[in-house]
């Protein structure tokens, strides 16, 4: 019959310094260690199968001995029922690490379908542009959520502030917040529906996107028939806005294609400035004929060594869009000062911006040119889904582009007629 130990008192164990397993009794096989250099630990020496085995229970004094002899019964008790703690605590940390790899938030979500999608954009402002759009809008919300915990409360946290006054924005980021929890889903980051979709989710509780656009206010223009003037006032002014603003005219491209601009696009003896694909809304190469009016603007421009745009601002970075515009307000601040006409759109009197003239080119176009309607589209670079219109247009009609561009240019340089008399023909232009 095996020797049963002396059941020690917690004064008596504060006692034993000597090296070495020290039985304390209470609990059979419950031993203290003390090592050499001073340290002491509790052990449960035990037979488990044909083996004795050692579980190590805690330091002491920091697991004292009423605590230890606890312990040594619960797990007595469990290898009583053949339970193994040290395999079931080795289960454990896999199970926790297993749920720690699972666990990814939204924000880590998005990036890796970004990455995993960025073949697919395109052009590099689509792929830069559909990330920050979650950052602006998303992430504040849900970005260090878990994204098996994204549920409809969440999404329309996101989407309830911009659904209403930034529809067409609130319907790409719900789009992105879709196809980022559908691929969480595939991989295994969460389950159940998807609370981003439209159809048979959304729908019910938010408002229809295309009823809520019917309210969408153009970009203010002014009538073609004040461009002139408008010309010769702008060519008047000093400044790198007010000629970046006239080359967006002579051009009728975007201003933020012409803000962007560089030399290496720029063909002068062809007259063809070549924007890539990845500074197109549309996502393709645009090549603009320039007129002699736009070359000899480009040829009057000051070129620094180092400096590869053609409207820097004066720090040597891109010109801003404000530049811009405080061309246009000085210009409207000195015809209030003289008592004459501002630059307004006449439906609602908002100042023009530079956008606006590429609808006051194709209303001009429409009214004055004897150019089909293909011609001015293709120079507004507008996407063109008539299949026959496209097929036309595979040459992008350039030689009829480059003199519909000189004969607007030439209409822009015409003296202006005093007192006018203008009928606003402008529809909304595609952006």
């Amino acid at each position: 019959m095996p020797k049963i130990a002396k059941e020690l008192s917690a004064a008596e164990v504060r006692r034993i310094d000597r090296p070495g397993f020290h039985a304390v009794g209470g609990v059979p096989g419950l031993l203290l260690q003390v090592t050499p250099g001073g340290g002491r630990s509790w052990v449960l020496r035990v037979k488990v199968g044909n083996r004795r085995r050692g579980f190590g229970l805690g330091s002491f004094p920091g697991t004292g001995l009423a605590d230890a002899r606890t312990k040594a019964r619960e797990l007595r008790d469990k290898l009583a029922q053949g339970i193994d703690p040290v395999a079931e605590r080795q289960a454990a940390k896999a199970a926790h690490v297993a749920a720690q790899a699972k666990r990814v938030t939204f924000r880590e979500a998005a990036e890796r379908y970004h990455q995993d999608k960025a073949g697919e954009f395109r052009s590099v402002k689509h792929r830069n542009d559909w990330l920050s759009s979650l950052e602006r809008h998303a992430f504040p919300h849900l970005g260090d959520l878990a994204v098996s915990d994204v549920e409809l409360p969440h999404v329309l946290d996101v989407l309830n502030p911009i659904w209403a006054t930034k529809t067409e924005t609130a319907t790409r980021v719900r789009q992105r917040l879709e196809s980022v929890l559908s691929w969480a889903t595939v991989r295994g980051y969460r389950q159940g529906d998807n609370p981003a979709r439209w159809a048979g989710c959304l729908d019910t509780v938010l408002a229809k996107p295309a009823k809520l656009g019917k309210g969408k206010r153009h970009q203010p223009a002014l009538p073609w028939q004040r461009v002139p003037e408008f010309m010769a006032d702008l060519r008047s002014r000093e400044g790198m806005g007010a000629r970046a603003l006239e080359f967006v005219i002579l051009t009728a491209a975007r201003s933020g294609e012409v803000r962007g601009a560089t030399w290496d696009e720029v063909d002068l003896a062809a007259r063809v400035w070549t924007i890539p694909g990845d500074r197109m809304k549309a996502g393709k190469p645009h090549h603009v004929p320039l007129c002699p009016d736009a070359v000899a603007l480009l040829e009057s421009l000051p070129r620094m060594e180092g400096q590869p745009l053609v409207f820097p601002a004066a720090r040597g970075k891109k010109i801003s869009d404000v530049t811009i515009l405080a061309t246009v307000k000085r210009m409207n601040a000195t015809k209030l000062k003289e008592g004459g006409e501002q630059y307004t759109d006449p439906t609602d009197g908002r100042p023009v911006v530079p956008h606006g003239f590429r609808s006051a080119f194709k209303d001009w176009a429409r009214s004055r040119s004897n150019f089909p309607d293909e011609v001015s589209e293709l120079a507004l670079a507008h996407v063109n889904s008539d299949a026959t219109r496209a097929a036309y247009a595979r040459d992008e009609l350039m030689p009829q582009r480059a003199k519909l561009m000189k004969s607007w240019a030439e209409y822009c340089a015409e003296p202006a007629k005093a007192g006018a008399s203008v009928v606003s023909l402008r529809k909304d232009a595609q952006s």
